[in-house]
Protein backbone atom coordinates (compact mmCIF):
# COMPACT_ATOMS: atom_id res chain seq x y z
CA UNK A 1 0.00 0.00 0.00
CA UNK A 2 1.38 3.37 -0.98
CA UNK A 3 2.07 5.88 1.75
CA UNK A 4 0.75 9.40 1.77
CA UNK A 5 2.82 12.22 0.36
CA UNK A 6 3.74 14.78 3.00
CA UNK A 7 3.08 18.48 2.63
CA UNK A 8 6.83 19.01 2.21
CA UNK A 9 6.77 16.63 -0.76
CA UNK A 10 3.94 18.63 -2.32
CA UNK A 11 6.05 21.74 -1.99
CA UNK A 12 8.91 19.92 -3.71
CA UNK A 13 6.66 18.74 -6.53
CA UNK A 14 5.35 22.26 -7.08
CA UNK A 15 8.89 23.65 -7.25
CA UNK A 16 9.92 20.93 -9.69
CA UNK A 17 6.96 21.65 -11.96
CA UNK A 18 7.45 25.40 -11.95
CA UNK A 19 11.13 24.84 -12.82
CA UNK A 20 10.16 22.33 -15.57
CA UNK A 21 11.92 19.52 -13.74
CA UNK A 22 10.25 16.11 -14.15
CA UNK A 23 8.88 14.37 -11.11
CA UNK A 24 9.92 10.75 -10.56
CA UNK A 25 7.89 7.70 -11.50
CA UNK A 26 7.48 6.94 -7.80
CA UNK A 27 6.10 10.42 -7.14
CA UNK A 28 3.69 10.02 -10.04
CA UNK A 29 2.42 6.70 -8.71
CA UNK A 30 2.08 8.21 -5.23
CA UNK A 31 -0.10 11.00 -6.62
CA UNK A 32 -2.52 8.50 -8.17
CA UNK A 33 -2.32 6.18 -5.17
CA UNK A 34 -2.60 8.84 -2.46
CA UNK A 35 -5.32 8.48 0.13
CA UNK A 36 -8.50 10.26 -0.96
CA UNK A 37 -8.15 12.46 2.13
CA UNK A 38 -5.16 14.02 0.35
CA UNK A 39 -7.34 15.35 -2.48
CA UNK A 40 -7.39 18.98 -1.38
CA UNK A 41 -3.60 19.18 -0.83
CA UNK A 42 -3.13 17.58 -4.26
CA UNK A 43 -5.42 20.08 -5.96
CA UNK A 44 -3.88 23.00 -4.07
CA UNK A 45 -0.44 21.94 -5.32
CA UNK A 46 -1.74 21.57 -8.88
CA UNK A 47 -3.37 24.99 -8.65
CA UNK A 48 -0.10 26.64 -7.62
CA UNK A 49 1.50 25.32 -10.82
CA UNK A 50 -1.53 26.19 -12.93
CA UNK A 51 -1.64 29.73 -11.51
CA UNK A 52 2.07 30.26 -12.11
CA UNK A 53 1.67 29.65 -15.84
CA UNK A 54 -1.95 30.64 -16.55
CA UNK A 55 -3.18 32.68 -13.57
CA UNK A 56 -7.00 32.42 -13.45
CA UNK A 57 -7.58 32.22 -17.20
CA UNK A 58 -9.77 29.46 -18.68
CA UNK A 59 -9.65 28.64 -22.39
CA UNK A 60 -12.94 27.61 -23.99
CA UNK A 61 -13.11 25.30 -26.98
CA UNK A 62 -16.12 24.14 -29.00
CA UNK A 63 -16.34 20.89 -30.98
CA UNK A 64 -18.10 20.78 -34.34
CA UNK A 65 -18.83 17.30 -35.69
CA UNK A 66 -18.31 17.90 -39.41
CA UNK A 67 -18.62 14.24 -40.42
CA UNK A 68 -20.28 11.55 -38.33
CA UNK A 69 -20.04 7.77 -38.54
CA UNK A 70 -18.84 5.76 -41.53
CA UNK A 71 -15.46 5.17 -39.90
CA UNK A 72 -13.46 2.08 -41.02
CA UNK A 73 -11.45 1.95 -37.78
CA UNK A 74 -12.26 -0.44 -34.90
CA UNK A 75 -11.56 1.75 -31.84
CA UNK A 76 -13.35 0.08 -28.94
CA UNK A 77 -14.42 3.29 -27.22
CA UNK A 78 -15.96 4.99 -30.26
CA UNK A 79 -19.64 5.01 -31.22
CA UNK A 80 -18.71 5.93 -34.80
CA UNK A 81 -16.41 2.97 -35.51
CA UNK A 82 -17.19 0.17 -37.94
CA UNK A 83 -17.78 -2.27 -35.07
CA UNK A 84 -20.15 -0.02 -33.12
CA UNK A 85 -23.89 -0.66 -33.09
CA UNK A 86 -24.67 2.57 -31.23
CA UNK A 87 -27.53 4.51 -32.86
CA UNK A 88 -25.51 7.60 -33.82
CA UNK A 89 -26.33 10.09 -36.53
CA UNK A 90 -24.40 9.38 -39.73
CA UNK A 91 -23.57 11.93 -42.40
CA UNK A 92 -20.74 12.73 -44.81
CA UNK A 93 -18.61 15.87 -44.64
CA UNK A 94 -20.77 18.96 -44.19
CA UNK A 95 -20.40 21.86 -46.58
CA UNK A 96 -18.45 25.07 -46.12
CA UNK A 97 -21.52 27.15 -45.22
CA UNK A 98 -22.54 24.77 -42.42
CA UNK A 99 -19.04 24.56 -40.97
CA UNK A 100 -18.75 28.37 -40.97
CA UNK A 101 -22.14 28.66 -39.23
CA UNK A 102 -20.75 26.44 -36.46
CA UNK A 103 -17.93 28.92 -35.94
CA UNK A 104 -20.45 31.70 -35.33
CA UNK A 105 -22.01 29.51 -32.63
CA UNK A 106 -18.58 29.06 -31.05
CA UNK A 107 -18.28 32.84 -30.75
CA UNK A 108 -21.66 33.01 -29.02
CA UNK A 109 -20.41 30.49 -26.48
CA UNK A 110 -17.31 32.66 -25.83
CA UNK A 111 -15.00 29.97 -27.20
CA UNK A 112 -11.59 31.05 -28.42
CA UNK A 113 -10.92 27.86 -30.38
CA UNK A 114 -13.27 26.17 -32.85
CA UNK A 115 -12.54 22.46 -33.28
CA UNK A 116 -13.58 20.93 -36.62
CA UNK A 117 -13.73 17.15 -36.13
CA UNK A 118 -14.47 14.45 -38.70
CA UNK A 119 -14.73 10.68 -38.35
CA UNK A 120 -12.62 8.41 -40.52
CA UNK A 121 -9.10 7.09 -40.89
CA UNK A 122 -7.79 10.08 -42.85
CA UNK A 123 -9.33 13.00 -44.75
CA UNK A 124 -9.91 12.65 -48.49
CA UNK A 125 -8.91 15.47 -50.83
CA UNK A 126 -12.59 16.36 -51.33
CA UNK A 127 -13.10 16.58 -47.58
CA UNK A 128 -10.00 18.73 -47.24
CA UNK A 129 -11.34 21.05 -49.94
CA UNK A 130 -14.49 21.68 -47.86
CA UNK A 131 -12.62 22.11 -44.58
CA UNK A 132 -9.88 24.38 -45.94
CA UNK A 133 -12.40 26.62 -47.69
CA UNK A 134 -14.35 26.98 -44.44
CA UNK A 135 -11.20 27.62 -42.41
CA UNK A 136 -10.11 30.41 -44.75
CA UNK A 137 -13.48 32.13 -44.39
CA UNK A 138 -13.52 31.72 -40.61
CA UNK A 139 -10.01 33.03 -40.04
CA UNK A 140 -10.59 36.00 -42.34
CA UNK A 141 -13.87 37.06 -40.73
CA UNK A 142 -13.90 35.94 -37.08
CA UNK A 143 -11.64 36.32 -34.01
CA UNK A 144 -11.27 32.54 -33.63
CA UNK A 145 -8.45 30.04 -33.68
CA UNK A 146 -9.30 26.89 -35.62
CA UNK A 147 -8.32 23.37 -34.59
CA UNK A 148 -8.83 20.41 -36.93
CA UNK A 149 -9.12 16.74 -36.00
CA UNK A 150 -9.51 14.73 -39.20
CA UNK A 151 -7.48 11.56 -38.63
CA UNK A 152 -4.07 10.52 -39.92
CA UNK A 153 -2.11 13.06 -41.97
CA UNK A 154 0.73 12.98 -44.45
CA UNK A 155 3.02 15.94 -45.16
CA UNK A 156 0.94 17.22 -48.09
CA UNK A 157 -2.35 17.28 -46.19
CA UNK A 158 -0.74 18.85 -43.14
CA UNK A 159 0.70 21.58 -45.35
CA UNK A 160 -2.71 22.28 -46.93
CA UNK A 161 -4.33 22.70 -43.54
CA UNK A 162 -1.58 25.00 -42.31
CA UNK A 163 -1.79 27.16 -45.43
CA UNK A 164 -5.57 27.43 -45.03
CA UNK A 165 -5.15 28.90 -41.56
CA UNK A 166 -5.56 25.93 -39.20
CA UNK A 167 -3.83 26.93 -35.97
CA UNK A 168 -3.89 23.59 -34.17
CA UNK A 169 -4.27 19.94 -35.13
CA UNK A 170 -5.48 17.28 -32.70
CA UNK A 171 -4.52 13.64 -32.86
CA UNK A 172 -4.59 11.87 -29.51
CA UNK A 173 -2.25 9.13 -28.37
CA UNK A 174 -5.38 7.85 -26.59
CA UNK A 175 -3.66 5.23 -24.48
CA UNK A 176 -0.35 3.67 -23.47
CA UNK A 177 1.80 2.22 -26.24
CA UNK A 178 1.64 -1.26 -24.65
CA UNK A 179 -2.17 -1.04 -24.29
CA UNK A 180 -2.90 0.27 -27.78
CA UNK A 181 -3.68 -3.12 -29.34
CA UNK A 182 -6.41 -3.62 -26.71
CA UNK A 183 -8.10 -0.46 -27.99
CA UNK A 184 -7.74 -0.77 -31.78
CA UNK A 185 -5.94 -2.89 -34.36
CA UNK A 186 -6.67 -0.95 -37.57
CA UNK A 187 -3.85 1.51 -36.95
CA UNK A 188 -0.82 1.56 -34.67
CA UNK A 189 0.44 3.76 -31.87
CA UNK A 190 3.32 4.75 -34.14
CA UNK A 191 0.79 5.91 -36.77
CA UNK A 192 -0.53 8.39 -34.23
CA UNK A 193 2.91 9.63 -33.23
CA UNK A 194 3.80 10.01 -36.93
CA UNK A 195 0.79 12.28 -37.51
CA UNK A 196 1.80 14.54 -34.63
CA UNK A 197 5.29 14.71 -36.12
CA UNK A 198 3.76 15.81 -39.46
CA UNK A 199 1.74 18.45 -37.61
CA UNK A 200 4.89 19.86 -36.01
CA UNK A 201 6.75 19.87 -39.32
CA UNK A 202 3.92 21.82 -40.97
CA UNK A 203 4.05 24.57 -38.36
CA UNK A 204 0.64 23.85 -36.86
CA UNK A 205 0.38 23.66 -33.08
CA UNK A 206 0.31 20.00 -31.96
CA UNK A 207 -2.55 18.84 -29.76
CA UNK A 208 -2.55 15.32 -28.31
CA UNK A 209 -4.04 13.69 -25.25
CA UNK A 210 -5.44 10.51 -23.79
CA UNK A 211 -8.60 8.71 -22.75
CA UNK A 212 -8.62 7.53 -19.14
CA UNK A 213 -10.73 4.55 -18.07
CA UNK A 214 -10.02 1.95 -20.76
CA UNK A 215 -8.36 -0.64 -18.55
CA UNK A 216 -4.94 0.98 -18.25
CA UNK A 217 -2.89 0.66 -15.03
CA UNK A 218 -1.75 3.53 -12.83
CA UNK A 219 1.81 3.01 -14.01
CA UNK A 220 0.64 3.26 -17.61
CA UNK A 221 -1.20 6.51 -16.80
CA UNK A 222 2.02 8.00 -15.39
CA UNK A 223 3.97 6.77 -18.41
CA UNK A 224 1.30 8.27 -20.70
CA UNK A 225 1.82 11.63 -19.00
CA UNK A 226 5.56 11.36 -19.66
CA UNK A 227 4.90 10.30 -23.27
CA UNK A 228 2.90 13.49 -23.77
CA UNK A 229 5.74 15.48 -22.23
CA UNK A 230 8.18 13.88 -24.68
CA UNK A 231 5.79 14.58 -27.56
CA UNK A 232 5.82 18.27 -26.53
CA UNK A 233 2.18 18.83 -27.49
CA UNK A 234 1.06 22.41 -26.83
CA UNK A 235 -2.45 21.32 -25.87
CA UNK A 236 -3.31 18.13 -23.96
CA UNK A 237 -6.95 17.02 -23.81
CA UNK A 238 -7.66 14.59 -20.98
CA UNK A 239 -10.75 12.54 -21.79
CA UNK A 240 -12.48 10.20 -19.37
CA UNK A 241 -14.27 7.31 -21.03
CA UNK A 242 -18.00 7.79 -21.35
CA UNK A 243 -19.00 4.19 -22.06
CA UNK A 244 -21.54 4.09 -24.88
CA UNK A 245 -23.98 1.23 -25.37
CA UNK A 246 -23.22 -0.61 -28.59
CA UNK A 247 -19.44 -0.25 -28.30
CA UNK A 248 -17.01 -2.94 -27.03
CA UNK A 249 -16.33 -0.80 -23.96
CA UNK A 250 -19.99 -0.32 -23.07
CA UNK A 251 -19.56 -2.09 -19.71
CA UNK A 252 -16.44 -0.23 -18.57
CA UNK A 253 -16.97 1.46 -15.21
CA UNK A 254 -16.75 5.22 -15.04
CA UNK A 255 -13.66 6.79 -13.50
CA UNK A 256 -14.33 7.88 -9.94
CA UNK A 257 -14.36 11.70 -9.65
CA UNK A 258 -11.50 11.76 -7.13
CA UNK A 259 -9.37 9.49 -9.33
CA UNK A 260 -10.11 11.78 -12.30
CA UNK A 261 -8.95 14.82 -10.34
CA UNK A 262 -5.73 13.06 -9.33
CA UNK A 263 -5.09 12.29 -13.01
CA UNK A 264 -5.56 15.94 -13.95
CA UNK A 265 -3.17 17.02 -11.19
CA UNK A 266 -0.62 14.47 -12.37
CA UNK A 267 -0.85 15.79 -15.92
CA UNK A 268 -0.30 19.35 -14.64
CA UNK A 269 2.79 18.36 -12.66
CA UNK A 270 4.36 16.51 -15.60
CA UNK A 271 3.29 19.00 -18.29
CA UNK A 272 3.27 22.19 -16.21
CA UNK A 273 3.18 24.90 -18.89
CA UNK A 274 0.88 23.14 -21.35
CA UNK A 275 -2.81 23.70 -21.97
CA UNK A 276 -4.44 20.89 -20.00
CA UNK A 277 -8.02 20.51 -21.18
CA UNK A 278 -10.53 18.41 -19.25
CA UNK A 279 -12.43 17.01 -22.20
CA UNK A 280 -14.85 14.25 -23.16
CA UNK A 281 -16.60 12.51 -20.27
CA UNK A 282 -16.11 15.48 -17.94
CA UNK A 283 -19.75 15.77 -16.92
CA UNK A 284 -20.34 11.99 -16.73
CA UNK A 285 -17.24 11.11 -14.69
CA UNK A 286 -16.59 14.19 -12.54
CA UNK A 287 -20.26 14.93 -11.88
CA UNK A 288 -20.55 17.40 -8.96
CA UNK A 289 -16.76 17.75 -8.63
CA UNK A 290 -16.39 19.35 -12.06
CA UNK A 291 -15.38 22.79 -10.70
CA UNK A 292 -12.37 21.30 -8.90
CA UNK A 293 -10.98 20.15 -12.25
CA UNK A 294 -10.13 23.75 -13.11
CA UNK A 295 -7.65 23.91 -10.25
CA UNK A 296 -5.45 21.67 -12.41
CA UNK A 297 -6.82 22.14 -15.94
CA UNK A 298 -6.95 25.53 -17.65
CA UNK A 299 -9.21 24.60 -20.55
CA UNK A 300 -12.59 22.93 -21.23
CA UNK A 301 -14.98 22.19 -24.06
CA UNK A 302 -18.31 24.01 -23.98
CA UNK A 303 -21.44 22.37 -25.35
CA UNK A 304 -21.81 18.87 -26.77
CA UNK A 305 -19.08 16.44 -27.76
CA UNK A 306 -19.14 14.25 -30.88
CA UNK A 307 -21.97 11.83 -30.06
CA UNK A 308 -22.55 12.53 -26.37
CA UNK A 309 -24.20 15.52 -24.74
CA UNK A 310 -22.38 18.12 -22.71
CA UNK A 311 -24.06 20.40 -20.20
CA UNK A 312 -25.58 23.81 -20.69
CA UNK A 313 -23.01 26.38 -21.82
CA UNK A 314 -24.33 28.83 -19.22
CA UNK A 315 -23.52 26.28 -16.50
CA UNK A 316 -19.89 26.19 -17.60
CA UNK A 317 -19.78 29.98 -17.65
CA UNK A 318 -21.21 30.02 -14.12
CA UNK A 319 -18.61 27.51 -12.89
CA UNK A 320 -15.83 29.74 -14.16
CA UNK A 321 -17.41 32.85 -12.67
CA UNK A 322 -18.15 31.22 -9.32
CA UNK A 323 -14.54 30.03 -8.98
CA UNK A 324 -13.36 33.60 -9.49
CA UNK A 325 -11.72 32.60 -12.78
CA UNK A 326 -12.13 34.36 -16.12
CA UNK A 327 -12.62 33.27 -19.72
CA UNK A 328 -9.52 33.87 -21.80
CA UNK A 329 -10.15 35.92 -24.89
CA UNK A 330 -8.81 34.63 -28.19
CA UNK A 331 -5.35 36.08 -28.89
CA UNK A 332 -4.79 35.92 -32.65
Amino acid sequence: MMGKITSLSWETIVKKAINHEPITMEEGLNILGADDAELLPIMHAAYQVRFHFFQKKVKLNMIFNAKSGYCPENCGYCSQSMISTAPVERYTMLDQKTIVAGAREALKRKAGTYCIVASGRAPSHRELDEVTAAVKEITETMPLKVCACLGLLNEEKAKRLKEAGVHRYNHNLNTHQDHHAQITTTHTYDDRVSTIDKVKQSGMSPCSGVIIGMGETNQQIVEMAFALRALDADSIPINFLHAIEGTPFEHQERTHPIKALKVLALMRFINPAKEIRVSGGREFNLRTLQPLALYAANSIFVGDYLTTKGQQVQTDHHIIEDLGFEIEECAL
